[in-house]
C-alpha cells in the first residue's frame, strides 16, 4: 500500500508504536468526525508554530507580519467560521517573500524549511476541509488534547536551548503523525486510506528536516535531548488517556 522504506527511521526514531487500542477506536465510523476535525486542526497548528517560530527568531518585522496574513484565513475558518473552501482555494500556494534578520547565522535555512513546511501543512488543511465536505462531516471546533502541551512543558528556558526543544518536539509530532497515518491507512475506505498514504512523505521529511535545524542550531550532539523528549512523548501515547484524540493515549474504555 504505501513504501515501508519511509516509516523505517520514524519507527527507530519513535520510542514505541501506537497501541492497538487506539486504532480501534479510531477506526469506528462513530469517531470518524473527531479523527477528521482533529487532524484539519493539527496542520493548522502545524503551520502555525512554523510562522511562530520563523518570526521569534529568524526574520524582520515586515516579514513576520507578512506570514501572519498567510495563516490568518485558515485561522478565521477554523476559530471563526469565517470562509470557506472558496474562499481558501489556492492560498496556501502564496510564496511569501521574507527577509532574514541580520546576524541570524541559521535564519536563511530555517526560512527555507518552515516556509515550505507552511505551505504544506495548509494545503493538508484544505484537503481535509475537502474530505469532510465530501464524507459530510460538519466542521465543529473541538480542544485540543494533552499531547503538544505534554511535550512543550518541559521546553528549556533559555536560548537558544529553548528553540532545539521546540525544534525536536516538532520532529516527534511530525514523526507520530506518519506513524499514526499508516496505522490507520489499511483501515480506512479508499478515498482516506489514499490521502493518509498520500501524507507519508511530506511528514516524514519533515520530521527530518525539524531535527537537522535542531542539530544546525544547537551546535553540539542533541541526542540525549532527543532521548529525553522521546520518553515523554512515548509516556504520553502509552497511558490512558480520557481525551481521545488524533495524537491521543491510550483510549479509556
Amino acid at each position: 500500500m504505501f513504501d515501508q522504506t519511509l516509516l523505517a527511521p520514524i519507527s527507530s526514531f519513535l520510542k514505541c508504536e501506537t497501541p492497538d487500542e487506539w486504532v480501534s477506536e479510531a477506526i469506528k465510523p462513530a469517531n470518524l468526525s473527531i479523527i477528521l476535525r482533529d487532524h484539519m486542526l493539527c496542520e493548522l497548528k502545524a503551520a502555525q508554530s512554523a510562522m511562530f517560530l520563523i518570526r521569534k527568531y529568524a526574520v524582520d518585522k515586515e516579514s513576520g507580519v507578512r506570514l501572519t496574513e498567510w495563516v490568518k484565513p485558515y485561522e478565521e475558518y477554523a476559530y471563526k467560521r469565517i470562509g470557506g473552501l472558496e474562499s481558501l482555494r489556492g492560498k496556501s500556494n502564496v510564496t511569501k517573500q521574507v527577509t532574514v534578520r541580520e546576524g541570524c547565522s541559521y535564519g536563511q535555512e530555517l526560512v527555507d524549511k518552515m516556509v515550505l513546511l507552511i505551505k504544506e501543512e495548509l494545503h493538508h488543511f484544505y484537503q481535509v476541509m475537502e474530505i469532510m465536505k465530501n464524507k459530510g462531516v460538519p466542521y465543529e471546533l473541538i480542544e485540543a488534547g494533552r499531547y503538544a502541551k505534554g511535550l512543550l512543558k518541559h521546553v528549556k528556558t533559555f536560548e537558544p536551548d529553548a528553540l532545539v526543544d521546540k525544534l525536536i518536539i516538532g520532529a516527534f509530532i511530525e514523526a507520530r503523525s506518519c506513524e499514526r497515518f499508516a496505522k490507520l491507512a489499511p483501515h480506512l475506505d479508499e478515498d482516506l486510506s489514499k490521502f493518509y498514504v498520500s501524507l507519508l512523505r511530506s511528514e516524514a521529511r519533515h520530521y527530518q528536516d525539524y531535527l537537522s535545524l535542531a542539530e544546525l542550531i544547537s551546535g553540539k550532539e542533541i541526542s540525549e535531548r532527543v532521548n529525553f523528549f522521546a520518553e515523554i512523548e512515548a509516556e504520553l501515547i502509552l497511558t490512558a488517556d480520557e481525551d481521545f484524540k488524533f495524537h491521543s493515549g491510550k483510549p479509556i474504555k
